[in-house]
Order: C-alpha cells, then sequence, then structure tokens
C-alpha cells in the first residue's frame, strides 16, 4: 500500500495494492491493522454507497457536532472528489485537496473528522463508497457552497446537476462556530 501525504495534515491519498492477472484483480479496500499503522483506526459504524450519473455534484456536506471521518473510494467511474479543512482554529482552515478517483487508479482519501467532503462525477456513471466513522445524523448536517468563491475549489465542471439542498449551500464564513467543529492538535 503507498500512502501519499497531502498539504493538510492528517488528509491522506492511499493507493491499496492491487493484485491483477488476467481473470482480473483483487484489492483489500480496509484492514484495521493495516490502516491503523497508518494512524487510521477510527471505528468505522456506517458504509454508504451513492450512484450519480455524469455531472452530479454532492457537497460539500459536513456533519456538527457529529462529525464524520470518512474513507472514500470509487467502486466503478470517476470522480473528481474534495477535501475542505473547516475546524475552526486550525493552519488550514479554508483550504483544500482535490483528487481523482477513480475504479481504475483504485485511490482512496481518508478525510478526518472535521471536513468538509464533496464529489462530481466525470464518468457517464460513478458508484462512490464511503466508510464512515459516525451515524448519519440528518439534524447536524451542514452544507457549505460548492462554488464559495473564498474556497476558490477547482471544480473541472461549472454548471453541475445538484440537489435541492446543495444549492442552498453557504458560504464557509457565513458559518459560525456553533457549526463548525475545533481543531484539536
Amino acid at each position: 500500500m503507498n500512502v501519499i501525504k497531502t498539504s493538510i495534515r492528517d488528509l491522506l491519498i492511499i493507493e491499496p495494492k492491487v493484485f491483477g492477472d488476467p481473470r482480473g484483480f483483487f484489492i483489500e479496500t480496509w484492514n484495521h491493522k493495516r490502516y491503523a499503522e497508518l494512524g487510521i483506526a477510527p471505528g468505522f459504524v456506517q458504509d454508504n454507497i451513492s450512484l450519480s450519473q455524469r455531472g452530479v455534484l454532492r457537497g460539500l456536506h459536513l456533519q456538527y457536532p457529529h462529525p464524520q471521518g470518512k474513507l472514500v473510494y470509487v467502486l466503478q467511474g470517476e470522480v473528481w472528489d474534495v477535501a475542505v479543512d473547516v475546524r475552526r482554529g486550525s493552519p488550514t482552515f479554508g483550504k483544500w485537496i482535490g483528487e481523482t478517483l477513480s475504479s481504475d487508479n483504485k485511490r482512496q482519501m481518508w478525510i478526518p473528522p472535521g471536513f468538509a467532503h464533496g464529489f462530481c462525477v466525470m464518468s457517464e456513471t460513478a458508484l462512490f463508497a464511503y466508510k464512515c466513522t459516525d451515524f448519519y445524523h440528518p439534524t447536524c448536517e451542514v452544507t457549505v457552497q460548492w462554488n464559495d468563491p473564498a474556497l476558490g475549489i477547482e471544480w473541472p465542471i461549472s454548471q453541475p446537476t445538484l440537489s435541492a439542498k446543495d444549492q442552498r449551500g453557504v458560504p464557509l464564513a457565513e458559518l459560525g462556530a456553533d457549526k463548525l467543529p475545533a481543531y484539536q492538535e
């Protein structure tokens, strides 16, 4: 397994080992012992899968006061995946990392609790998997504006298909302290 550190502490890109032959391939998407050696041993409690069409953008989502850490990857297709540090007091507050995740490159992104997350679909369809460290709490969900100019996210799409909830996203600067987690070293 290859681990790529990003410019934001604890946000990682993971390239699992792929065992392939003419029949296909085998990949271990999660192994508690191996990931714990990387510092990722949060105790996942929920797995989710979403299917989306080309041009769909989901996000930027977070939960507070029940933040979720997420290990995300694509089972089929390709997405541009983005994580934004929204932890109050973090030295990288408002900074983001974007990465292409696909069924071809088999990369994963570890998004620690305290980050807003979103992705847009670049292939005809994408089957996207999430392992989450906390349960979904609808009353705690916060949506940051996907195209917040202050964040400057370089989405590879200008007119995405958005849900009604994502259309109502709020600029990060307008979210009060009661909606954002605090940074902890």
